[in-house]
């Protein structure tokens, strides 16, 4: 009888990655991670062993020796997918839901809603014909006469969030859930019609410790943790990674300040003329762009796959959506506590009639490991096979997997109710100065023999740093700058 592959080994296939190099990755298992009634542990221990072992394998192919052992740990795992929560700004702790981002009783059931942004909360407010300044109390006494999903469709007409809260089947029933089932945990392909680079080989990587994305140039399109973790993880691996904000829309200092570890940060509006050929010049010596907004929402700045790999053959495009690019749901905003609440993951992770969280934003974290990996084996076989590659992930599909694929290994089971033996994050966390302050920070997870334990740079203030790579323009470190077509 076939043994049913665990879950790093699923993801590891799903990369694309040779099966023997699980024999070089090991794991130290802690209890009182991460307990839950779903396997969130599992998840996350899988979507970073499979992101540390792409990057160990990236060494190889850059140094010309083995590929390094990799370890992961529990607890070093579970610190860093709660890093939100553990990030300190001169001992001040971040508030990570504002007020009216909360879960709300309805006539007939729970709506989730999320307003950290100005924005978001002034178009909640306004879907529900309640003045600027309501309280909670006056969003929860409108709230309570109305239909879980008439808040749903109401406020998302209004471009507001919010998610009435479906059963795993209910969703599985849903349109959407449907559409989302059907996609690969990520998506891996050659993007169409691009003139096809050729293979180079990489540079002679050396130094201690070993960074296997030094030299490659990341534009960071992404926002809000499972975009923002993934760039910071190819950020420690080496690469020179800026991220590119438009000053239309306002950024949680906080939030930047946990994922934007080892990155620079610029600002640039694509709909003026200026800042479009400053993003253009960018482009033109980028390995690696990655998005995060809904799908289709570039496309009129000329940033679909297709449009990039003609300007930069050889480019490894990654992008990033909550609900997937196919069904009625694909243009939606969303986030990680909106997509558990209609993907059944808030109705199974409850209790006493009300609704529950996983004991993370493992959705948005083991996303955005999923990414850096998917992106660092992107790299590995550009280097060996040449072309223009496109990957992609989606938060609901994490979460599908997350229900429906996983299970846990004999002897690690938990109902959720009863927390196994508790453990101590401290071992994982680290302190540094920065332009923000005195931070204290949750330090990665991603760990492989001679490669790095903490990031080279602290994070800037946002979108204050110029509009240019930080090395001089000249071959990459990683293969040389993506070429033109080849005969």
């Amino acid at each position: 009888m076939t043994r049913p592959a665990t879950a790093t080994e699923f993801v590891w296939a799903a990369l694309g990655g040779d099966p023997a190099l699980l024999s070089r990755l090991s794991t130290d298992v802690r209890a009182g991670t991460l307990d839950a009634r779903l396997p969130v542990r599992e998840l996350a221990r899988a979507c970073v062993g499979a992101c540390a072992l792409a990057g160990a394998e990236l060494t190889a192919v850059r140094t010309g020796g083995g590929v390094p052992s990799v370890r992961v740990d529990d607890g070093a795992v579970a610190t860093a997918f709660v890093s939100e929560r553990h990030l300190l700004v001169d001992g001040r702790a971040p508030v990570n839901f504002a007020p009216l981002s909360r879960f709300w009783r309805t006539a007939d059931g729970w709506v989730r809603t999320h307003a950290n942004y100005p924005h978001h909360r002034a178009r909640l407010l306004d879907a529900l014909r309640l003045d600027a300044d309501a309280s909670v109390e006056t969003v929860a006494a409108c709230l309570a006469g109305r239909s879980a999903v008439e808040v749903e469709d109401t406020v998302y007409a209004a471009g507001g969030l919010a998610v009435a809260l479906r059963t795993a089947e209910e969703w599985a029933a849903h349109e959407q859930g449907a559409a989302v089932a059907r996609l690969p945990l990520l998506s891996r392909e050659s993007v169409a019609g691009a003139d096809r680079s050729a293979p180079r080989a990489p540079t002679r990587l050396s130094g201690d410790p070993l960074r296997p994305a030094a030299g490659v140039r990341v534009l960071d399109l992404t926002r809000v943790i499972a975009g923002p973790v993934a760039t910071r993880t190819l950020a420690l691996l080496g690469a020179d990674v800026l991220r590119v904000d438009t000053p239309r829309l306002p950024e949680d200092p906080d939030a930047h300040a946990d994922t934007g570890f080892g990155k620079r940060s610029t600002k640039l509006d694509l709909g003026v003329r200026a800042d479009r050929r400053t993003f253009e010049e960018l482009l033109a010596e980028a390995d690696v762009v990655v998005t995060g907004y809904r799908p289709g929402a570039l496309d009129r700045f000329a940033l679909t796959p297709e449009a990039l790999a003609v300007r930069r053959p050889g480019l490894v495009v990654a992008q990033l959506s909550a609900w997937g690019r196919y069904g009625p749901w694909s243009g939606r905003r969303g986030f990680d506590s909106l997509v558990q609440v209609a993907t059944g993951i808030a109705e199974i992770e409850g209790s006493a009639g009300r609704p529950g969280a996983l004991p993370a934003q493992a959705l948005d974290h083991g996303t955005g490991y999923l990414l850096a990996a998917a992106v660092l084996r992107s790299l590995t076989e550009r280097s060996q096979e040449g072309g223009t590659r496109l990957v992609r992930t989606a938060l609901a599909r994490t979460a599908a997997w997350l229900v429906h694929g996983l299970a846990r290994p004999d002897g690690e089971r938990t109902d959720g109710d009863r927390p196994e033996a508790s453990y101590d994050p401290g071992p994982w966390l680290a302190g540094t100065d920065s332009d923000l302050g005195r931070l204290q920070y949750a330090r990665t997870p991603v760990s492989f023999a001679g490669g790095p334990a903490d990031w080279a740079r602290p994070p800037g203030r946002w979108g204050t740093d110029a509009a240019r790579w930080a090395r001089a323009a000249g071959p990459s470190a990683d293969t040389g700058p993506p070429g033109g077509p080849t005969s």
